[in-house]
Formats: structure tokens, sequence, C-alpha cells
């Protein structure tokens, strides 16, 4: 029996270009999105989805903790705070261990973007705020806006736009040293919204070909490079 839940699966947009054909796709998006007051952007870093609960840090199954090595240093800020979670689950994206794309000016390699409480994601301003608290930092924020202020096409072209730029902390293709651009955009609801309403309240693009190392990357898996801060 698992400890908790796993992160939702995020619906691609229809024109999510790295969409593969077991990707889910929200077709409807648009109509989900009309009910939100304000969306925000956030860049999709390209590592680990790891949950911080007061279980331990779990990645791909909540039945138990993972033990991986690119998650020893995350284990043991967890022993830091883990009697301070509670009932809050903090996602993030560990960055620990290089994946398709090298990011040349980190200050961390954890980044939460979300974070459950009970049965409720909360709102972006939230998260942000116990993020301070728990020391993390969180994804970028690319653009956050009203969506009155959008059109359906304007928001298509908004979202391939930002998804064209490199990662704000720089991204090299991993496996030729290449710039690229970054993985793609996440663009989520600011407020806070109910686990059972994900769907209707998340949505992603990815960039085509964005995955460049295959299912056995764990066997000879690189640390990523993390700048010393201030300097």
């Amino acid at each position: 029996m698992a400890l908790s839940q796993k992160y939702n699966r995020t619906y691609h947009y229809p024109f999510s270009l790295g969409a593969s054909s077991d990707d889910r796709i929200h077709l409807n998006y648009w109509e989900d999105i009309q009910q939100i007051e304000q969306i925000v952007h956030t860049e999709k870093l390209d590592g680990e989805n790891n949950c911080l609960s007061k279980y331990g840090v779990f990645a791909r199954s909540h039945a138990s903790p993972t033990v991986s090595p690119w998650t020893q240093s995350l284990r043991q800020r967890w022993e830091l705070i883990k009697h301070d979670l509670g009932d809050l689950e903090i996602f993030g994206e560990n960055l620990y261990a290089v994946h398709s794309i090298e990011y040349q000016n980190l200050e961390d390699t954890f980044f939460i973007f979300a974070i459950r409480y009970l049965d409720c994601w909360l709102s972006w301003d939230e998260v942000q705020c116990y993020a301070t608290l728990l020391d993390f930092p969180t994804v970028p924020v690319i653009k956050q806006g009203l969506v009155k202020e959008y059109t359906a096409i304007s928001l298509e072209k908004e979202v391939i736009s930002l998804s064209q730029t490199s990662s704000v902390f720089g991204s090299i293709e991993h496996s030729t040293g290449t710039p690229c651009s970054k993985e793609g955009i996440v663009t989520r609801n600011s407020q806070e919204f109910l686990t059972s309403n994900f769907k209707q309240n998340v949505f992603k693009f990815v960039r085509k070909g964005h995955v460049t190392t295959d299912e056995h990357w764990t066997k000879n898996w690189k640390k990523a490079h993390v700048a010393i801060h201030g300097k």
C-alpha cells in the first residue's frame, strides 16, 4: 500500500510538440482555463519528480522512500525539516543528476513546483511562502496573467514563444554540448484547487525531442554542477 498518492499526471496542451503516443492530451483545455481567474507559467525543468513528506523522500513509487544516490543530499535536507511537514507534501524537480538538459547556472538542485495538503493543491502564493520557510527555491516563474486578457490563440502563441528561449539556468543538450531551449512550460491555476480537479487546473507544453537519454541513464549518471552562491 502506498504511503501517499503520486503526483497527478499532467495533460499536454494539444499543441505540445513533444507529446508522445502514450501521453494524455487535454483537447478541451480552453474551456477549463476560462473557468480560472489567473494563471502562472513556470519553467518545466528536466529532472526527477521527488516528493518530501513526513514519511520520507519519494520518487516514482510512493510505496516506499527512495534510496537513490542522487537523492542523498535531498534526504539529508529532509532530515532537518521532516518534523515540520505535518500533512504537507512537497513536490519538486530534483536536478542533482543530469538528464537530457545540462544546466549551467544552478545554485541549488531541488526546485519546488507544487505542494499538496490533504485533498488540496495549495495556491502559488502559498507554495512560494512555504518554499521560503523550508529554504528551497521554486521553479522559475516565466509569466503570470489574468485569463480574461487571453484568447485561445494568444495563449497558444505565448506558451510556444516562451518555450523557445533558453532556460533561466542556461541550458545545453547533455548529449551534444550544444545550446538548447528550455524543456517546456507548465501552466497552472494560481489559486488553490482540489486534487480531484487537477486536470482542469494544470497544463503542460514540452518541446519536440526534449528527451535524449534512455531508460538506463541511471547506470552512468552525472552530477550536476552547482555554483557557489554569490560567486
